[in-house]
């Protein structure tokens, strides 16, 4: 099942792909089922039911809506930092053998088509196409055999970093959190739809349609499935959180001259199966 997240003459709906089409309803509609991670907290056939009741709706024009973050309030967004390996070698660090977690916030997401936006204080907004897991059941301790078993779905990141931020100090939050700048959808593709923990599939990033950055899946020095068992040793996993899993080598800050994100450019983020998260880049 394909979901998307949205606002139309600021009332948020929920639509899904059927037919070659997405059907949807609005929190003014009477059959509206809920927002995605009131459905995802809900468990049980909460998604499916919502699934058959959306079906049966009317067909959205989705040029005429706004994207919203699949997820926009998780309690966790949880990220992974050098999880591929040319990627820590092109950023001059020696590949960990323990996840390198960070935290996003909220308030830093945005969904498909809306602006990632360079703040005034830097010009080092750089892009990081990622993948993300979204946690579907509680996770508290669980086995890497098991830990796929608690994911609900899948989506796409742009992880845009603004870099001297990032590195004024050994911890990346302030680099990772200004606001605007977690590109986030377009879709949530639930994980029976897909090959487990995504292998298989290709992550590609273009700026300004140019590839900047590609690699499998399967590339990932942690998967989905080891980052979850990981994580849930030390902290329970609650449905609806994020995981966003890394990006592969390519970023701007690696580049000479560094090639960073400037007004005017797009920046897409695309993952088979999952579509193409598609952002412009405006400053503050």
């Amino acid at each position: 099942m394909k979901f998307i997240a949205f606002e139309t003459a600021g009332h948020q709906g929920l639509a899904i792909e059927e037919g070659g089409c997405f059907r949807g309803l609005t929190t003014q509609d009477a059959n509206y089922p809920g927002d995605l991670l009131f459905l995802i907290r809900a468990g049980g056939t909460a998604l499916t039911d919502a699934a058959a009741d959306l079906a049966k709706a009317p067909e959205i024009d989705l040029t005429q809506v706004r994207y919203l973050p699949p997820v926009a309030a998780p309690e966790k967004i949880v990220c992974v930092g050098l999880n591929y390996r040319d990627h820590s070698a092109e950023s001059g660090f020696e590949q960990p053998d323990f996840p390198t977690l960070f935290g996003r916030f909220n308030s830093s997401l945005i969904g498909h088509g809306a602006p990632i936006i360079r703040p005034a204080v830097s010009e080092q907004l750089d892009y990081e196409g990622e993948l993300v897991a979204i946690i579907g059941t509680e996770a508290c301790k669980v086995s890497e055999a098991d830990a796929l078993s608690h994911v609900s779905g899948y989506s796409v990141f742009n992880d845009a970093s603004i870099r001297d931020y990032q590195f004024k100090s050994p911890q990346w939050t302030a680099g990772k959190n200004f606001d605007d700048t977690g590109g986030f959808g377009p879709w949530f593709v639930t994980a029976d739809a897909l090959p487990e923990g995504c292998l298989g599939l290709t992550l590609t990033t273009r700026l300004n349609g140019a590839v900047v950055q590609q690699a499998r899946i399967d590339d990932m020095v942690f998967s989905v499935a080891q980052t979850i068992a990981i994580c849930s040793q030390f902290m329970t996993l609650k449905p609806g959180d994020v995981i966003v899993t890394g990006t592969p080598s390519g970023v701007g800050l690696a580049r000479k001259p560094p090639l960073w994100m400037k007004d005017g450019d797009i920046c897409e983020v695309e993952i088979d199966e999952l579509g193409i998260l598609s952002n412009p880049i405006r400053n503050a």
